[in-house]
């Protein structure tokens, strides 16, 4: 990126000009952030991440934070011998797997984003979905395929859950009052049992409950490609079900996508997926004329 010192005083005030009318269509919107991959291990992209949500804080948008943590769950797991087995691309949570996930998420990640954050001028508030009963979960169910028989069969997925409700009382108390929530993807159910909730799941959750005006997900990939590796940069749902079904859409982008439908039909009015790694990736999206990822809209 260029140093914003080279770029001449004229050339940075008409940048700030032409952003102007990105500012005007998000004014007083809520957008979701999901943020994740390997962008949340990379201290200076953390930092220019926390300093980007002040920025979208300060010009009258609304930021909600949703984190993963994956990779940092690993390493703690790996730490403490921990094996972790996974199935229909979900880690099987165990009793004490679901202690050290809680940790790591709501504990360090969540409170190093919060950090950051405030060290960039902000005023965020970490949370997790087990706050104010801001998210209740179901335990979440997969099936696979038995490669010998060639049946389904159910596989236990442990502490795994699935939102089933969002109550908003929590963060309405937060949003638009110059507080930032920052989200960890842990939720309790019914009886009080915790669930490791999907990151991507649980902001797709939180943006259709909240009507948000935009939720992106920030990834480790571009966004949405087609089958010669370019990038798609506009997707309806009906073309994204298209790319699913004819195999273009595959593999672990699939439930990405399918969370992006999820919030689109709960009233989210767009969904992106960008490259987490971009510099300013958010700020690209929203700001410009032509964003850096995929949108998918109704």
């Amino acid at each position: 990126m260029t140093d914003a010192a080279s770029i001449p005083p004229s050339e940075q005030a008409r940048i700030l000009s032409e952003a102007l009318p990105h500012m005007q269509k998000y004014d007083d919107e809520t957008i979701v952030i999901k943020y994740g991959g390997h962008a949340m291990g990379e201290e200076e992209l953390a930092r220019q991440f926390a300093r980007d949500i002040v920025l979208l804080e300060q010009t009258a948008i609304n930021p909600v934070v949703v984190h993963g943590g994956g990779p940092q769950i690993a390493a703690m797991l790996k730490r403490l011998g921990i094996v972790s087995e996974f199935a229909a691309g979900l880690r099987i949570t165990d009793a004490p797997t679901i202690e050290i996930v809680e940790m790591v998420l709501a504990g360090s990640i969540n409170k190093q984003i919060v950090s950051y954050i405030n060290e960039a001028g902000g005023k965020a508030v970490g949370l997790c979905g087990k706050d104010g009963n801001m998210v209740l979960a179901t335990k979440a169910t997969r099936t696979v395929m038995d490669p010998d028989s060639q049946i389904e069969k159910v596989v236990d997925l442990g502490f795994v859950g699935e939102p089933e409700k969002v109550d908003l009382t929590l963060l309405n108390q937060l949003i638009g009052y110059e507080l930032i929530p920052v989200l960890a993807p842990l939720a309790a159910s019914r009886s009080g049992q915790t669930f490791n909730v999907n990151a991507d799941t649980f902001a797709g959750a939180v943006a259709g409950a909240l009507k948000a005006k935009r939720l992106l997900l920030l990834t480790d990939v571009p966004g949405v490609l087609d089958k010669s590796k370019k990038l798609i940069s506009e997707l309806s749902i009906k073309d994204a079900r298209k790319l699913i079904a004819d195999g273009t859409i595959s593999g672990g982008m699939i439930p990405k996508v399918e969370t992006c439908i999820y919030a689109l039909e709960q009233g989210v009015e767009g969904v992106v997926i960008i490259d987490g790694k971009t510099p300013h990736a958010v700020l690209l999206e929203l700001f410009t004329d032509h964003g850096i990822g995929t949108l998918i809209h109704k």
